[in-house]
C-alpha cells in the first residue's frame, strides 16, 4: 500500500440540515404532475429545503458544532476555520466569518473562503493539507454549507428537482503521517463555464452593470453538461487511480458529488464502480452542492465505511467544468 505524499487526518465530522423536509409527492402536488412523477424524474425520496428566512452561516455552525462534539473537541483546539461553500453568504465579508460569529466561537481564529463549486471541499482538503505540513495550523475545520433551494428556477425542471440544502464538516489535524492524502487531482475545462452557473453575486450582474432577476437562479444546460462531463471523466479517473498507484480494487469506498441519479449510475456503469464501495445518499439528500461531498463522507465515517488502512477516494464534477478527486488513508 502506498505511504500518503502529505499527511493529515480527518478526526471529525458532522451535518446539519433545515428543519423542512421535502417528500417528493408533495412537489407533485406543488408542480401539478401525477403522482409519482418527482421520484420518478430526480431519483429522490425526499430532500430539505430551508425557510426564506434561515441561515446559512447558522446551518454551517450547527455542523461544526456536531462535529466538535462527535470528536469530543473544544472550540478553542480550531485555530482555522475553512468556508468550503459554492455560494457565499454575502460578497463581503468572507463566510467564514460569518460561521466563526453564528458558532460563536473564539475570537484570533483565522478563517477564509476556497470555492470551486460543488467540489470546494476537495479543493479544500488539499489546502488543508498544505497548512498542516508547514506548522501554520494544528487543527483546521472545514465546513460546506449552500442553501441551493434559494436558486431554483421553477419553470427549469430538469433542474428544479434535484437539489437539496445542507452542511456539513470535517475537522482535521496532520496526524501521524499514516494518514493522508495519497493522490489528488484537480483540473478545469473553461470551455464548459456557462453549462452551469448563477450570473448575478459578483462584478459581471449589478445594478450598474446591468442585471435581472433571473440572474439570481441557478441556470443549467443540463445534456450538453452530461455529455461533456461524460467526455472527460473516464480518462480523469484512470489517471486519478495512476496517479495513486492503486488500481479500483484497491479502493475501499468511493465517496462521489451526489449530482444526479444519472451521474451515480454513469459511476456504476461506465466506471465499474462497485455497489459495495459506492456511498450513495443521493436518493435522501439529493444535490447539497458543495456540502454533497461532505456529507457523503460523513455517512461513510459513521456507517463504519472510512477506516484506517483502506483507501477512499473523493470524486466529483463541478460548473466550470471542474474535475476533482483525492485518494485518501483515513
Amino acid at each position: 500500500m502506498n505511504a500518503p505524499k502529505t499527511a493529515i487526518k480527518i478526526i471529525a465530522t458532522g451535518i446539519a440540515l433545515p428543519g423542512e423536509k421535502i417528500v417528493s409527492s408533495e412537489l407533485d402536488a406543488k408542480l401539478g404532475k401525477p403522482e409519482g412523477y418527482v421520484e420518478r424524474r430526480s431519483g429522490i425520496a425526499w430532500r430539505y429545503h430551508a425557510s426564506h428566512d434561515a441561515s446559512q452561516a447558522a446551518l454551517a455552525a450547527e455542523a461544526l458544532h456536531n462535529a466538535l462534539k462527535a470528536g469530543s473537541l473544544a472550540p478553542s483546539s480550531i485555530d482555522l476555520l475553512i468556508c468550503a461553500s459554492a455560494i457565499a453568504v454575502q460578497a463581503l465579508p468572507c463566510s467564514a466569518v460569518h460561521i466563526l460569529k453564528a458558532a460563536k466561537m473564539p475570537d484570533r481564529v483565522a478563517g477564509f473562503d476556497v470555492n470551486s463549486s460543488c467540489v470546494s471541499f476537495i479543493s479544500a482538503l488539499e489546502v488543508a493539507a498544505g497548512l498542516l505540513n508547514t506548522g501554520a495550523y494544528r487543527r483546521i475545520a472545514i465546513v460546506s454549507a449552500d442553501i441551493a433551494s434559494r436558486g431554483i428556477d421553477w419553470d427549469h425542471e430538469e433542474s428544479s428537482l434535484i437539489f437539496g440544502d445542507g452542511a456539513a464538516c470535517a475537522i482535521v489535524e496532520r496526524g501521524d503521517g499514516t494518514s493522508g492524502i495519497v493522490a489528488s487531482l484537480i483540473e478545469m475545462y473553461p470551455e464548459g463555464s456557462e453549462l452551469c452557473e448563477i450570473r448575478a453575486g459578483g462584478t459581471r450582474c449589478n445594478p450598474r452593470a446591468g442585471m435581472s432577476d433571473s440572474d439570481f437562479l441557478f441556470h443549467m444546460q443540463g445534456k450538453p453538461l452530461f455529455r461533456f462531463a461524460s467526455s472527460l471523466i473516464e480518462d480523469y479517473f484512470d489517471r486519478l487511480l495512476q496517479k495513486s498507484g492503486l488500481k479500483l480494487a484497491d479502493i475501499a469506498t468511493v465517496v462521489p458529488h451526489q449530482a444526479s441519479h444519472l451521474s451515480l449510475e454513469h459511476m456504476r456503469k461506465r466506471l465499474r464502480v462497485p455497489e459495495s464501495a459506492l456511498v450513495d445518499v443521493y436518493r435522501y439528500y439529493g444535490n447539497q452542492v458543495a456540502a454533497s461531498i461532505p456529507t457523503a463522507l460523513h455517512e461513510a465515517v459513521v456507517g463504519g465505511r472510512f477506516t484506517p488502512g483502506r483507501p477512499v477516494m473523493l470524486i466529483g464534477t463541478a460548473a466550470g467544468l471542474t474535475l476533482a478527486g483525492m485518494v485518501l488513508l483515513p
